[in-house]
């Protein structure tokens, strides 16, 4: 029996309604003999939240009824028969029990989006996503995609496109459906296509995030370097974007234009801003500071297009999963691959119809296939909210103005912390395998432009934390998410209105005052100008720079121990060593735990909770993930674990560290890639442990600024640090053992599979030198150069 619905039988699948925590749900049912549930941790939803939703598929229909025959008894008398006295404490915690049908084929949130279509749309025809049920026969696969083709025709609707995806359980129609039958999906009437048995999920079609780029300005910043002149494999980097200005003079030597679905021609070269904006930010960084154009071009596919009418939209008669699907087999799959070298994929997009409330996204499911079949690190933004926040307690704009830099960023955070469930991270940026980015509120504005933003309020200037409109954590089975923050602008608010309980207020424009400084489209006779982003795209475009000159400097510095790593190891150690260089910022963490609690300081884990949803593993430090200092140094390894193994990394200790009663830390952060199993109970079906260092004599202890254990087992990404000020009892040669284990695999299906892991530890002790010299003669594989 599976308990996940991504692959169901749907007349015997049953629908759980928790009243309460899902923790107290998983308890009860724990106690009723021969029935197997989904893992708690695993569940759909947030295990600690109210009105989640379980599932269990039944051995048969008989078993179906008489389980809906019992809920039917106990709603009505509050008794069961004799012999049933267990379920009695399931159906306590319940709101209601039902088998699949209309309520679910249809999120809620998916009918707002329809809804809203509907009101925009004036066309008779809407784009509407029906996913089926997969089914492994394909002769019943088949018959179920005509059975619902002839609904849909029969409706007076169209069939614009089939998909189906074998590796994530994916089997989905694009339709266009007349008005008054996408009114009878969203009344959830039976007689609908919400009521067909085939249906999985009815969905609107995907709709590409908005980036907001404002005041161009003509161009500062010196046209583009030759590239070197050396020889290099090729692309290892691809954005999968809009498509770009590419002969813009900071862009032209440095793109390869693979038009795969020929979305150049109908793309006005004015309406190609975010594929620009994002080629330039991974190429020169924000243009506001002078940085190293990256060694190598960069590979782009357009998945979307400018409309001409200002936004850019996915190809209107393809389903966004499957162009994403072709786009990466493009460039990896066969002799006729066109960028076989690629291991880091940036998404600065996302499906702005899609927020995570706790089920998987087939977008999110592709992603992790991919990353594992064909070791790739996916890059993606965690998506934006500008949805307005009330901040309380203030009677008006001048009062907030007025206020201290801490009750500004006091009433922000809590207001952020009020609508935490509405503002949750934008599909794909649930992917297990991707390193998801938040937006940090940083920029490189120089102090004479930060005044021309005087009609807006800058919320934050006192702690470094994720911009208001970030989106927020956590993702698929709790995992941390964003990963991680990286700088996105330092984002202002706009003041809306009064009111008597305070003040209404909304993420400002992005603009010279505040943002990231980017190639642009022309504009007003300019033919090369820049402009100014900022949000969780750029982040991410930053972040996915960041792998680039991390794998350039492994490069510069190892050789070919270093590029002959299979593409899997190379990913994923881009991932950690990305991952590891993040940090809680102190003045952040203390401002969220006193904003949002809980007051009471033993509930430590729920305090770390709040901390995390809003900043994951922390902000990054570009030049600590890409440099090491005298007094710092980075012990990397990378390889492959199996079934049952027990992996252990000798860390030497450098002699300079001992006998100081001196501040210092140790880090260390894991990452893999793991294979996923749509459909199965455990979904991400191998997890990886780090075992505790043994750092007895080492003066150290757990940092309070981090996630919680818990939290942090549950994405593929696992960061510890201890730090401490003690003397540390440090005798020549000594080392610490960090063992990497693999815990039980969740799914029998994958068993034998190696998996690629990577692991970097941190060794820091503050203006000591000579760490980083004794760290590297005590390594077999040593850098040539200082990393």
């Amino acid at each position: 029996m599976r308990a996940d619905p991504a692959a169901i039988a749907p007349e015997r699948l049953l629908v759980f309604e928790v009243a309460g925590e899902i923790s107290r749900f998983f308890e009860a049912v724990r106690n009723v003999h021969g029935l197997e549930w989904i893992d708690e941790e695993e569940a759909v939803g947030d295990s600690g939240a109210s009105g989640a939703i379980a599932y269990l598929m039944v051995p048969d229909a008989r078993a179906l009824n008489e389980l809906t025959g019992l809920w039917r008894t106990w709603s009505t008398s509050g008794t069961l028969p004799r012999g049933f006295a267990p379920w009695a404490h399931v159906f306590s915690l319940l709101n209601d029990l039902r088998p699949w049908g209309p309520r679910d084929r249809v999120d809620p949130s998916d009918a707002e989006e329809i809804e809203g279509l509907m009101d925009e749309d004036p066309h008779e025809l809407l784009a509407i996503e029906i996913e089926l049920v997969y089914r492994q026969n394909r002769s019943r696969a088949l018959e179920a995609k005509a059975a619902v083709q002839r609904r849909v025709l029969e409706t007076g609707g169209r069939v614009a496109e089939h998909s189906r995806i074998d590796a994530i359980h994916y089997d989905a129609l694009l339709v266009e459906l007349p008005r008054r039958e996408v009114a009878g999906v969203l009344a959830l009437s039976p007689s609908s296509i919400a009521g067909v048995d085939e249906v999985m999920h009815i969905r609107p079609q995907g709709s590409a995030t908005k980036l907001d780029v404002e005041e161009n300005v003509s161009q500062s910043t010196p046209p583009s370097r030759p590239l070197p002149q050396r020889e290099l494999a090729g692309p290892i980097l691809a954005l999968l974007d809009g498509v770009p200005m590419a002969g813009h003079n900071l862009l032209s030597r440095h793109l390869v234009v693979d038009d795969v679905f020929e979305l150049e021609p109908y793309s006005p070269v004015d309406g190609r801003v975010h594929g620009t904006a994002m080629a330039s930010l991974i190429i020169h960084g924000d243009l506001n500071t002078l940085q190293l154009d990256l060694p190598r071009q960069i590979h782009t596919i357009p998945v979307i297009h400018s409309s001409g009418e200002g936004d850019e939209t996915f190809p209107a008669k393809r389903l966004l999963v499957d162009v994403v699907y072709q786009a990466v087999l493009s460039m990896r799959e066969g002799a006729e691959a066109t960028a076989p070298h690629v291991l880091i994929v940036n998404v600065s997009l996302g499906n702005k119809r899609a927020r995570f409330h706790g089920r998987i996204s087939p977008w999110a499911r592709l992603l992790d296939y991919l990353s594992y079949r064909y070791g790739i690190l996916f890059v993606v933004s965690a998506g934006n909210n500008s949805e307005p926040l009330l901040l309380e307690g203030f009677n008006g704009r001048t009062a907030f103005e007025d206020g201290s830099p801490g009750e500004r960023a006091r009433a922000v955070v809590k207001a952020v912390g009020a609508f935490m469930a509405q503002r949750t991270i934008i599909s794909p940026a649930e992917s297990v395998n991707a390193l998801t980015v938040g937006a940090s509120n940083q920029d490189d504005v120089e102090e004479q432009y930060r005044a021309a933003a005087s009609m807006l309020i800058d919320p934050y200037s006192s702690i470094l934390i994720c911009n208001p409109s970030s989106t927020l954590g956590p993702g698929y089975g709790g995992a941390v998410k964003p990963d991680v923050l990286m700088s996105g602008g330092k984002e202002r608010l706009a003041f809306m209105r009064s009111e008597s309980q305070g003040i209404w207020v909304q993420p400002g424009r992005v603009g010279r005052s505040n943002g990231l400084k980017v190639a642009a489209p022309p504009v007003s006779g300019r033919e090369s100008p820049e402009s100014y982003t900022s949000g969780t795209s750029a982040s991410a475009a930053l972040v996915s720079r960041t792998c680039h000159r991390i794998h350039d400097a492994l490069e510069r510095a190892y050789g070919l121990p270093f590029t002959e790593l299979p593409h899997a190891q190379r990913a994923v150690l881009l991932k950690v060593l990305l991952a590891h260089s993040a940090r809680w910022p102190s003045d952040s963490v203390s401002v969220i735990q006193e904003c949002l609690g809980p007051d009471d300081r033993r509930q430590h884990v729920r305090r770390k909770d709040n901390v995390r949803r809003l900043i994951g593993y922390g902000v990054v430090d570009p030049e600590a993930a890409i440099t090491c200092a005298d007094d710092r140094a980075t012990v990397w390894a990378t390889g492959v674990i199996s079934r049952d193994q027990v992996v252990t990394v000798s860390v030497p200790i450098p002699a300079a560290m001992g006998g100081r009663a001196l501040p210092h830390e140790i880090v260390a952060t894991l990452g893999w890639l793991t294979p996923v199993v749509a459909g199965a109970k455990a979904y991400r079906s191998v997890r990886l442990w780090l075992l505790d260092l043994d750092v007895d004599g080492m003066g150290v202890s757990a940092s309070s600024e981090q996630p919680d254990m818990n939290q942090a087992r549950r994405g593929t990404l696992f960061t510890r640090r201890w730090e401490g000020a003690r003397v540390a009892n440090v005798v020549e040669g000594a080392q610490v053992q960090l063992r990497i284990q693999r815990q039980p695999d969740q799914d029998s299906r994958v068993v034998d599979e190696q998996i690629p892991f990577a692991v970097a530890v941190t060794i820091c002790m503050p203006d000591v030198h000579g760490i980083y010299d004794q760290v590297r003669q005590r390594l077999e594989i040593r850098p040539q150069v200082s990393v």
